[in-house]
């Protein structure tokens, strides 16, 4: 599994570390790539398609790969955009797992493939067929933007209802859901390394079946872990 993030204001860098935490809860490591830094000439996916990402050698260390990407001025970021256009043109295209960061996701039913329009053009455009596609909402935090790009949000921010107070912090970033989706990558990641049944198929999974136990305890691991790291701050 790769798991790789575009951030500018570090909270899909975040996200993505959390996500990484909950997956080590459930044994599997995986470090967070930035692709502002793999991007150019993109080597880290072509050696996705290899199975040889990460120093790895084994095929089946390539069969998934996760991308949290954030959303600016209502645009996806460039190296992301990259990204994807790369990945479409694999010639066997590992399983995708397409997280996209915008604030647009912090309303209700916004979340999803077909009610977020960042991410339902996102997989329109590249014609892509993510095995799980969501919208998590981002940080609403004026102080940490410059002077324009504060005036640029607040006026998204007028027009889409939202606060334009230049005081204004907000974490709109729904972490337990974070730690949910951990949970279903981590389910995929082990359904995708075993076989398939003969009537079962790696691209309909039932995520519904998660142990709501299992949850409950890998949330409160998480969540510790992720204070003592500073990463709900």
């Amino acid at each position: 599994m790769e798991l790789f993030y575009a951030t500018r204001d570090g909270q899909s860098r975040r996200i993505a570390e959390r996500i990484a935490a909950g997956l080590a809860v459930q044994g599997i490591r995986v470090l967070p790539q930035d692709l502002a830094i793999v991007s150019p000439g993109l080597p880290s996916l072509a050696a996705v398609e290899t199975g040889q990402a990460a120093g790895r050698t084994s095929p089946a260390a390539a069969q998934l790969v996760v991308l949290v990407a954030a959303v600016r001025y209502g645009l996806p970021l460039p190296e992301a955009e990259q990204f994807l256009a790369r990945y479409r043109k694999l010639s066997k295209p590992p399983q995708l797992v397409l997280l996209s960061v915008n604030l647009t996701a912090r309303k209700p039913g916004k979340d999803t493939a077909q009610g977020n329009v960042y991410l339902r053009k996102s997989i329109a455009r590249h014609r892509l067929d993510p095995v799980f596609a969501l919208a998590i909402a981002g940080r609403l935090d004026y102080a940490r933007y410059g002077f324009w790009d504060r005036q640029l949000i607040r006026f998204i921010m007028r027009l889409t209802g939202g606060p334009t107070d230049p005081a204004t912090s907000i974490e709109y970033t729904p972490w337990p859901v974070v730690d949910e989706v951990a949970l279903r990558i981590a389910a995929l990641h082990g359904r995708i390394a075993a076989p398939a049944g003969p009537n079962e198929s790696t691209a309909a999974l039932n995520f519904d079946s998660v142990d709501p136990g299992q949850l409950s305890r890998a949330k409160k691991i998480i969540g510790m872990t992720a204070m003592w790291r500073g990463g709900t701050r």
